[in-house]
């Protein structure tokens, strides 16, 4: 059997090689679409099973270089008639030599809401435009949240708040008989003679405590429910908003206070505001030319409203946030500034 086959063998031979070269590929092809699947489940294998070697070979995380001084913007959405132009004009003062920018927004036919193609284009032109920062914005205009725009660094809002009654006031006289900024200006009720109190007796539109729903739909926001007069859910909105949206809320009865905090607290904008305030002659502009405080009566009527109510929790609830800051700023003793430090740090 064995002759045999060593007579058939040269025979074989072509046979033979054309299977090995078959099994050769064979294995070839074999050992290729095994290495290949290694590498693409290795590619789609999920980050969370990822060991922490395999994550740090990529390199060191990337330094966090976010400038907060040079990249800062304080957004002061101004309430009317609470002093917002005696604090305004220092900052126009103060803007080249502290070396940041004032912008005003100018929203068409004053209007207090944005649309929603501008509150896109807003929220990123105050978020890019990196010429203009450090940058101070401000306007008469409602708050609007920049967190609901993937916005990574949100601007900080301040604002001023004034007793409901005195603002409104204010305002009803401003429009008749205008101010000591602008004396040659005529206001649209320019001639009318009528008091506050004869206005009210005579319950005309001027002084309906609707006019006072201002405040609470500033701080409440964009939302259709703000600008309900008496409503709610605007008003709780609004604290909501005061407490975690707003970095500092003066009262207009308190301004140097106001600009004393925001000096210590954001220099890189407001350093000098103190002294400006005291000593030059920006501390309170916009006088109204003439006007006539109400009468007991008057006030008596204004506080029985819901609205008046409604404001004023508003007014007092900002009051009182501010008196908590001021307070905060002190060691109890009243003397010295508070401080904190980082101590107890583990490990040496």
């Amino acid at each position: 059997m064995l002759k045999q086959l060593v007579r058939m063998l040269p025979l074989l031979r072509p046979s033979l090689s054309w299977l090995f070269v078959l099994i050769s590929m064979c294995l070839l092809t074999c050992g290729y679409w095994l290495w290949s699947g290694i590498r693409l489940e290795n590619a789609l294998k999920p980050l969370s099973k990822l060991t922490v070697e395999q994550v740090q070979v990529s390199g060191p995380a990337p330094t966090d270089v976010y400038d907060y001084e040079e990249q800062l913007v304080v957004l002061y959405n101004r309430v009317p008639k609470t002093g917002s132009t005696s604090f305004v004009n220092i900052a126009y003062d103060l803007c080249k030599l502290n070396k940041y920018h004032v912008l005003h927004i100018n929203v068409t036919a004053n209007m207090h809401v944005l649309s929603l193609p501008n509150q896109i284009s807003f929220v990123r032109n105050v978020t890019k435009w990196h010429e203009m920062k450090p940058a101070l914005y401000h306007g008469h205009m409602a708050f609007l949240d920049f967190s609901k725009f993937q916005i990574a660094h949100k601007p900080i809002y301040i604002n001023l708040v004034r007793k409901p009654l005195d603002r409104l006031v204010s305002y009803y006289y401003f429009l008749r008989f205008g101010d000591n900024y602008r004396p040659n200006l005529v206001r649209k009720k320019a001639g009318n003679k009528i008091t506050f109190d004869e206005c009210v007796v005579q319950k005309q539109a001027d002084c309906d405590p609707k006019n006072m729903w201002l405040q609470i739909p500033f701080f409440c926001g964009h939302a259709a429910e703000c600008w309900e007069p008496g409503s709610v859910w605007a008003l709780d909105q609004a604290k909501r908003n005061l407490v975690n949206e707003y970095f500092l809320v003066g009262v207009t009865e308190q301004m140097y206070d106001f600009v004393d905090l925001l000096e210590r607290s954001l220099p890189r904008i407001f350093h000098g505001f103190r002294e400006h305030y005291q000593n030059s002659n920006k501390s309170h502009l916009r006088v109204t030319s003439s006007k006539l405080p109400p009468s007991e009566a008057t006030i008596k009527a204004i506080q029985k409203t819901k609205i008046w109510q409604m404001e004023n929790d508003l007014y007092e609830f900002a009051l009182a946030q501010f008196e908590f800051t001021k307070r905060k700023l002190m060691q109890p003793d009243n003397k010295h500034l508070q401080k904190f430090m980082y101590e107890k740090i583990r490990p040496k």
